[in-house]
């Protein structure tokens, strides 16, 4: 299951990529990575030491210097522990660092966990207490990454995560926020504060943008709690009725009032649907089961409104797509559509999702 957290979103970037600081040098770096047995994607490595060799003609400050570095290191650290583990689908579950756990929501947080693993999923929180520690509660040690932030301040991990290696700690929000994003396969949101509310945020602008997948959203909280119906106001007063978002946009996050029903919210997202890629100004949509002509010809009809040349197609894997080879039998919906209208992507995965199957 490696995948392009983009969904191949970049897609107006050379296959082999173009570099060259002066045919010495050139020679002298493609000469170190074969040195080195880089057999996969070697242009990318020998980019990434050009890019090195150019930050240091660049004459930058050790301040710039030390964020790349540290960068770097921290992705690189993270890739390597979730390597062994992509064949496996991940929910990041955010929320409050400060719940109790005498609290309903605590509760809540750790049945969740509890069930969505029971589905062969795993769970990524924060590491830390509160609502990460429910969840990894409920998962368990053996399905659970924490993605622990160091602060100021004395910053420990859970009790249940701490000292696994599957707890990395970071030091910048936006590396730790990007992992989250690079690794799940759905997010679950609890109650929270800033930190909760920002990668909320940051979560739905990313996909409302296309610059991540789309992956189901579903936001929780303790029987009859409103934070979420609360922040809905928000959303809608403030931002929907003032035409700073779309009505579709909406279709991107779901409020859900039980586990079960987040549960299944989750596990319909994939009922049909697996993934999807971008290939050239196609979209590529991978499903787990054919549709009969009949589904084919309505989603047309519903969805006329995104279709920028063609139709909707069924189809198989296309050229582009070699280097997947785990997918490469699944059948594809194929169309050009307008890359403007994400949330009516994800009305598309709804609507594939609720066919009958051929």
């Amino acid at each position: 299951m490696e995948e392009d957290f983009t969904g191949g979103a970049i897609h107006d970037q050379p296959t082999r990529r173009q570099w060259s600081i002066d045919p010495p040098f050139d020679a002298r770096v493609r000469q170190l990575v074969r040195d080195w047995d880089t057999s996969e994607s070697p242009e990318l490595i020998e980019e990434m030491i050009v890019t090195a060799l150019k930050i240091a003609r660049d004459r930058m400050n050790v301040a710039d210097l030390k964020l790349i570095n540290r960068s770097i290191k921290e992705m690189r650290n993270a890739a390597k522990v979730f390597a062994p583990f992509q064949h496996l689908r991940k929910v990041a579950v955010f929320g409050s660092a400060r719940t109790p756990t005498d609290s309903p929501v605590y509760e809540v947080a750790k049945d969740f966990a509890r069930q969505i693993v029971a589905h062969d999923f795993m769970v990524v929180t924060g590491g830390g207490d509160g609502i990460m520690g429910a969840a990894q509660r409920g998962a368990g040690r053996a399905h659970s990454f924490g993605l622990n932030i160091r602060l100021p301040w004395e910053q420990r991990a859970n009790e249940i995560i701490e000292g696994d290696p599957k707890l990395i700690t970071l030091n910048y929000f936006f590396t730790r926020k990007l992992n989250f994003v690079k690794e799940a396969h759905a997010f679950a949101l609890f109650p929270g504060g800033f930190g909760t509310l920002d990668e909320t945020f940051e979560v739905l602008t990313l996909m409302q943008t296309g610059k991540a997948r789309i992956i189901p959203v579903v936001l929780l909280n303790r029987p009859r709690g409103n934070y979420w119906e609360e922040w809905m106001k928000f959303v809608t007063d403030r931002l929907l009725k003032r035409g700073l978002i779309s009505e579709e946009d909406l279709s991107f996050f779901k409020i859900t009032h039980t586990v079960q029903q987040a549960v299944a919210e989750i596990l319909h997202f994939y009922k049909i649907y697996h993934s999807a890629r971008w290939v050239g100004e196609r979209l590529v949509i991978r499903m787990n089961h054919c549709l009969p002509k009949a589904a084919i010809v309505a989603l047309n009809k519903q969805f006329a409104d995104i279709i920028r040349k063609g139709q909707i197609s069924q189809g198989t894997a296309l050229p582009q797509e070699k280097n997947e080879a785990g997918i490469w039998d699944l059948p594809r919906l194929i169309f050009t559509p307008f890359r403007s209208r994400f949330g009516r992507f994800r009305q598309l995965i709804d609507a594939i999702n609720s066919s009958s199957t051929a």
